[in-house]
């Protein structure tokens, strides 16, 4: 899946992504390939995905992420 993360400053990353676990308002939820579409907000924590190259850390304040056709767009704040 393609794993999109920007801010309001840069593109803090782009590219494809094994494995996204993100810091939901309810708790951790992990999306994987052909997730169902989803719209949720995201609280401060950390985004932790896996690429091909290996895994990789962002920690965030708050934000919002949209699944769908199996992007992962995630814009923080």
């Amino acid at each position: 899946m393609t794993l999109k993360v920007i801010s309001s400053q840069e593109i803090v990353y782009e590219g494809q992504a094994k494995s996204v676990t993100l810091p939901g308002e309810k708790g951790l939820f992990t999306v994987l390939d052909h997730h169902a579409s989803l719209i949720s907000t995201l609280v401060k924590g950390v985004i932790s995905f896996t690429t091909p190259e290996g895994s990789r850390d962002i920690d965030i304040e708050e934000g919002i992420v949209d699944v769908d056709n199996n992007v992962v767009s995630v814009c923080i704040y």
